[in-house]
């Protein structure tokens, strides 16, 4: 059978191993992480969740929801995941990031078509088919040889991970559980405060010293809370922090999201940083009832690379100058953990479909992600970001409400996978 290269071993490679090794192909993997990790990376474990351990919302009427439903009917390895290791909280799908990341790790090692080569990748070599899924945090060796080579520069913004705090170390008589508008099964633990409380902790926050002294472009679904406090005093109580389902007669709510089975961690919500380590101990100390909290992480910010898809991806994800290089993931121009993992396992999809000899079969505009890569594929190359999922790129002709798209979507979504087979 033969031989392909996957670069990366996050969310979107581990999609394309896991659907090419069912399929009988010899696997070569570069992953580094081990030998070379970057600086968002804290453990040695294929797809891990380096910023939230949310993969937002399982409704059916929302986007990142619809797509999940249309992974799940492509048999995806990251659903899999995610369902068994999965955390009580509320309309979110959150889970456990490190059984989550150990049981991927797992099953991908469990092939024995598939080989791990520890080592850096860094040049395009076309006589191998190669999906590169290296992700936002692409190596500079990697990046600058691919600029070279597509003789074009990488783009780039800035993005935030919030911090995590020991469960032991939190004062919860200070707190109470509801998730928002009692949904779902999930109990965030909440902390209201007063308009003083608010007050002081926005404008600590506000003139707080920054790891970065600069502004930088980010992306808009990202922000630092302090760029976003600096928006305006009732950002952050109209945004992160409203109080609206948890609490109607507080000024603003904090939660805190369960980031482990054992409930030992609790993540932040919405409380992505740039600040230094000692402003971010300081200022969230403030908060009633984290006094005295201990952060197991603190939170960080990186640049994130992308590619500007338009000017270099075919509709296949091939790049347009190399016959058999594909690029996937967060690195071809999409944002957001479930996204990354389905361009990943659809690059794998169109690579199967080539090396067979089949006339490409391109997903349906009705679906999801049919929308997402029509979406990064056709946009303008001067004016190009990354896109989430959004029913606002979902292709809707006959103006359907949701519920009807999500239908036409599973319709679809069983079509095309019947002509697969």
């Amino acid at each position: 059978m033969k031989k392909i290269r996957i670069v990366g071993a996050g969310l979107a490679g581990s999609e394309a191993i896991n659907y090419l090794a069912k399929k009988g192909y010899d696997i070569e993997v570069f992953e580094c992480k081990s030998n070379k990790p970057n600086s968002a990376q804290h453990t040695p474990f294929f797809a891990e969740l380096v910023c939230s351990n949310s993969l937002k919302s399982i409704s059916s009427t929302n986007a990142c929801g619809l797509l999940k439903k249309e992974l799940e009917k492509l048999d995806s390895l990251i659903m899999e995941a995610a369902d068994l290791f999965k955390i009580p909280s509320g309309e979110d799908l959150s889970v456990d990031r490190t059984l989550f990341s150990q049981y991927i790790t797992k099953k991908i090692k469990e092939y024995s078509n598939v080989s791990i080569i520890e080592e850096e990748y860094t040049d395009l070599d076309d006589s191998v088919p190669t999906i590169i899924a290296t992700g936002p945090l692409t190596s500079d060796s990697l990046a600058t040889n691919i600029e070279k080579s597509l003789g074009i520069k990488t783009l780039n913004f800035y993005d935030a991970a919030a911090p995590l705090v020991f469960a032991s170390s939190i004062d919860k008589t200070k707190m109470f559980e509801r998730s928002r508008y009692d949904k779902g099964e999930g109990k965030y633990l909440n902390i209201s405060l007063n308009e003083e409380e608010y007050n002081l902790f926005n404008d600590e926050l506000v003139n707080a010293e920054r790891t970065i002294l600069h502004d930088f472009e980010h992306f808009e679904g990202c922000l630092p809370m302090e760029v976003m406090a600096k928006r305006g005093k009732n950002t952050l109580r109209f945004g992160p922090l409203k109080p609206a389902g948890l609490d109607d007669k507080a000024y603003a709510v904090v939660q805190l999201r369960q980031d482990d089975i054992s409930k030992e961690l609790y993540g932040l919500v919405g409380f992505q940083t740039n600040l230094t380590y000692k402003e971010q101990k300081r200022v969230f100390s403030l908060i009633p009832g984290l006094e005295n909290a201990k952060f197991a992480r603190f939170g960080l910010m990186h640049s994130n690379l992308f590619l500007n898809a338009p000017a270099v991806l075919n509709r296949d994800l091939r790049l347009k100058k190399y016959n058999n290089i594909y690029i996937a993931g967060q690195f071809s121009g999409v944002e957001g953990y479930v996204e990354s993992a389905a361009s990943g396992l659809l690059a794998a999809i169109y690579l199967d479909q080539r090396l067979k000899g089949k006339e490409i079969d391109f997903i349906p505009l009705e679906t999801m992600l049919g929308s997402l890569i029509n979406y990064i594929i056709m946009s303008s190359p001067k004016h190009f970001a990354p896109m989430n999922s959004t029913y606002g790129i979902l292709y809707n002709r006959g103006k359907l409400d949701k519920t009807e798209c999500y239908n036409r979507s599973m319709d679809r979504m069983d079509e095309w996978k019947k002509r697969m087979i």
